[in-house]
């Protein structure tokens, strides 16, 4: 079956977690009803399956991954609403990790068998476009061996991360995503065990580069590199369009 390159992007903005999330579940079942539509069918008549790549911010959020320890959330949930923070436990890979205004959220709701069916690829892919990224402000940036993610001077003992990531894929259909962070206030990492690592950092752009960061300009740069990294055939679309 012919490989689909083109991806619809949306600029979701701010959005509750639970409503990004609630989307990319909807899109990802719709993926996979075509799949599934398609099996036993001669290659002519099969439908082919769309691709979708949803940027945002979320308000105060933390969320655990599947395998994650609950006992890396440092503070009771009761205590939550006084930070003007949520928590969720989701059905991602990875651990605990938290998402807030000025960290770019990414959601990839690709079908993989367009691209490629390699999970671990997909991770790297994902990395090198924020590593990419990093470079083109001049950070070194890069990978920690058995460790998912991309982190800043990542060779040496004051390694901290900038972006974590944590995905789920069903049917080869991938959702969850990335989180860059670029303006992020840092300091409600505070209040968690970042992804289960107790020995290394969080940072942002904004801190490494002493500046606030046009948070739009970022955005697009990470685009483009995704978009030439997968070589995707990106397609601006409204966020109505994707309840059609």
């Amino acid at each position: 079956m012919k490989q689909n390159k083109e991806v619809q992007f949306v600029d979701l903005k701010l959005i509750e977690y639970k409503q990004a999330w609630d989307l990319q579940e909807t899109l990802l079942n719709r993926i996979a009803t075509v799949k599934l539509d398609n099996r036993g069918l001669e290659e002519d008549p099969k439908v082919i399956t769309n691709n979708y790549l949803l940027f945002c911010q979320h308000p105060h959020v933390y969320t655990l991954g599947k395998s994650g320890d609950e006992s890396h959330l440092l503070l009771q949930e009761s205590f939550l609403s006084t930070i003007g923070a949520t928590y969720f436990k989701t059905n991602r890979g990875g651990d605990i990790t938290y998402h807030g205004p000025g960290q770019l959220v990414g959601y990839p709701i690709l079908d993989l068998e367009n691209f490629y069916t390699d999970i671990h690829l997909y991770l790297r892919m994902l990395e090198e476009a924020i590593i990419k990224t990093c470079e083109g402000f001049g950070l070194v940036a890069g990978r920690i061996e058995g460790l998912t993610g991309v982190w800043i001077n990542p060779a040496e003992e004051s390694a901290r991360k900038i972006c974590a990531m944590g995905v789920k894929a069903s049917r080869w259909i991938s959702m969850h995503g990335f989180a860059l962070n670029v303006n992020t206030d840092l300091s409600y990492f505070s209040h968690i065990v970042p992804c289960g690592i107790v020995t290394r950092g969080v940072t942002s752009l904004q801190q490494e580069l002493g500046k606030e960061m046009d948070f739009e300009a970022v955005s697009a740069i990470v685009k483009g590199h995704l978009n030439d990294l997968f070589k995707m055939e990106l397609v601006n679309v409204s966020r109505e369009t994707l309840k059609a």
